[in-house]
């Protein structure tokens, strides 16, 4: 079964971010209940705000789940990453994700890293930038396997990083990281940018993918850019894939459009296969 998921950011910084709600959680959680949603993936400052949250309160009122908890504030609000050359700043970014792995799997739920994951610099080759990210992506997936649950590492476009760009990369990074308990998030936008073919990259990928960010190619609702969905639904059918096919895309023209524009699309691609 693949189910809908809507993001929610309530990371002040982030405010320009792609994410289709931001900071009011109880309106975003009845909207998403309204509109049909299956759960939210969640954006937060730190693990200590998720559980300051009513989260549990919220989800239960309106029959959510969790689908996922994003890191990436540790990057836009602490600068930390997992390949910073600084091995003191590298335990203070293993540190922030393992506290919201932690939290995210209270609600059985992932954690997600991406703008985490860092880049090669001057000060980092890329092969000792992998081999960070490699070691430390082993011992958060084993912490996730501990907390009953599992994390998302998800390959970014050239643009954001230097590191793993396609479904292929990151495949190669999980095999050498050896837990089997990481999964990659699809994300695509950044794939309409390196994949040669979102759907054959899919199928590649197979039972490797474990979340995807359900988007289109200028990072708006499904269905407002250019990128076919059909042979990407028609892929992720062929492989019985279940898992959340989450919106992250800008609150273009607003908020509620967004969502319901997201919505819309996944009910059009999966609605039928899903119910």
């Amino acid at each position: 079964m693949i189910r809908s998921a809507v993001t929610v950011s309530l990371v002040e910084q982030a405010r320009r971010g792609p994410f289709v709600f931001h900071n009011d959680l109880p309106a975003a959680c009845a909207a998403a209940a309204e509109l049909g949603f299956h759960a939210i993936e969640l954006f937060a400052p730190s693990a200590q705000h998720i559980r300051q949250l009513p989260l549990q309160q919220l989800l239960t009122q309106h029959g959510l789940s969790l689908a996922a908890a994003g890191t990436g504030a540790g990057m836009l609000i602490h600068q930390l990453s997992l390949c910073d050359p600084d091995p003191a700043r590298r335990q203070q970014a293993e540190q922030f994700i393992s506290d919201i792995i932690d939290a995210a799997a209270e609600f059985q739920a992932p954690a997600i890293i991406g703008s985490m994951q860092g880049r090669w610099t001057e000060n980092t080759d890329r092969t000792t930038a992998l081999s960070l990210l490699s070691a430390a992506l082993h011992r958060l997936g084993d912490r996730a396997a501990k907390a009953g649950t599992v994390l998302l590492y998800e390959p970014l476009n050239r643009y954001e990083t230097n590191l793993c760009n396609t479904l292929q990369q990151g495949c190669e990074l999980l095999n050498a990281c050896g837990s089997d308990s990481v999964k990659l998030l699809a994300d695509l936008f950044h794939m309409n940018i390196e994949e040669t073919s979102i759907a054959q990259a899919l199928l590649d990928a197979g039972t490797a993918v474990g979340h995807i960010h359900f988007v289109d190619s200028n990072r708006q609702a499904a269905g407002l850019g250019h990128i076919d969905f059909r042979p990407i639904a028609a892929a992720l059918q062929q492989l019985n894939w279940h898992g959340y096919a989450s919106a992250e895309a800008f609150p273009l023209p607003d908020s509620q459009s967004a969502a319901e524009h997201s919505i819309r699309s996944w009910q059009q691609l999966f609605g039928r296969q899903s119910a």
